[in-house]
């Protein structure tokens, strides 16, 4: 079936998919602070790089809507509230959300431009919850570590880098301080997570 655009569902789940993100770039921007402060900065980074694709997606299906421009599109939806002191608890809920966008939200939203014939747009929709699904499996294994408390430490050799100075450290547990930049530990993450490494010990 067509449908007219600006009369269509499909308009107003891509303000809702806007919307979405955009709450969750600023819900991730404030849980990096949270991690930081608890000394937790490759944490906080995760989040941070996190956020930075959130508002890619944002602007993506923002562009979507061009055709309406000047107008204000009225939707409902809920939206989390996720506050909470503990950064494991923040990543859970992270980790919820994105799973959530990627299983029923975003395959919803998919399912309906699609009967409405905008496949373009169901094809974005599809695509993007993909990259929830790894955006919630990464927030997963973080909160895993850290919760099991092996974010610096290994039962067998590992690698981290440390993300200020970029020192590759191997042994079973991170030192209190890079001995190269003496930055704190906070500041190491295991190697196979960070960005721009090459993948080998």
């Amino acid at each position: 079936m067509s449908v007219d655009f600006k009369h269509s569902v499909t308009k107003e789940n891509l303000m809702r998919a806007f919307a979405g993100e955009s709450q969750a770039r600023n819900r991730y921007t404030m849980a990096a602070e949270q991690a930081k402060k608890q000394g937790l900065y490759a944490v906080s980074e995760i989040f941070l790089f996190t956020a930075s694709q959130e508002k890619e997606h944002a602007s993506i299906f923002y562009n979507h809507l061009k055709e309406c421009a000047g107008e204000t599109i009225h939707i409902d939806g809920g939206y989390p509230v996720d506050i909470s002191e503990k950064v494991s608890d923040l990543l859970r809920f992270a980790e919820h959300n994105e799973f959530e966008e990627h299983d029923d939200v975003y395959k919803n939203f998919e399912d309906k431009a699609r009967e409405e014939g905008f496949d373009k747009i169901a094809g974005t929709f599809h695509m993007i919850a993909a990259i929830e699904k790894t955006h919630g499996e990464r927030f997963q294994h973080i909160a895993e570590l850290l919760e099991q408390g092996r974010l610096y430490a290994s039962e067998t050799e590992s690698v981290w880098l440390c993300l200020e100075c970029g020192n590759i450290y191997r042994g079973t547990s991170v030192p209190e301080a890079c001995p190269v930049c003496g930055y704190d530990r906070g500041y190491y993450i295991p190697l196979y997570l960070a960005p721009y490494t090459c993948r080998t010990n």
